[in-house]
């Protein structure tokens, strides 16, 4: 049986990792990261600030604290409010940078990415709107938070 030994280059953390493989497509994990070292120094050039902090905020910016669960109840079906962990929130800040930079047209795939990282570290962008939307969901679904014990 193989051990399993995991290889992080010495300048990635294990955030930008975990980004470069939600980034993957296919296995090709050696395209992903010249793809997010690109992103990088994209960003380094449109922002002069560190491209490490600007992603982390980024994500920050895109992490839901509130979602809506369809709950059925007595044959209606409720959208009840929870809380989101910790794990969710980065796979679904990461999903929503990925999609976001993906739907864009026109251009490469590590300038798109630089674009949507850089829009959401300012708040901006189309991943923060979806936040956004799911967090004013949230808030309007309120009435039905009592319902989330059962």
């Amino acid at each position: 049986m193989r051990s399993k030994v995991t290889y992080i280059p010495e300048n990635s953390s294990p955030l930008q990792e975990k980004f470069i493989n939600y980034l993957m497509k296919e296995g090709k994990k050696s395209i992903a990261r010249k793809i997010f070292n690109e992103t990088l120094k994209i960003v380094a050039k449109k922002t002069s600030a560190d491209p490490e902090k600007v992603f982390k905020l980024a994500l920050d910016n895109c992490k839901p604290q509130m979602e809506i669960r369809p709950k059925r109840i007595g044959g209606a079906v409720y959208q009840v409010p929870r809380e989101v962990k910790a794990d969710r929130q980065l796979a679904l800040a990461c999903r929503w940078i990925l999609i976001a930079s993906r739907g864009k047209k026109g251009a490469p795939m590590a300038q798109k990415l630089a674009n949507e990282l850089v829009d959401a570290s300012n708040e901006q962008g189309s991943a923060f709107k979806k936040k956004e939307d799911t967090n004013r969901m949230a808030d309007a679904n309120k009435a039905f938070a009592h319902l989330a014990k059962y």
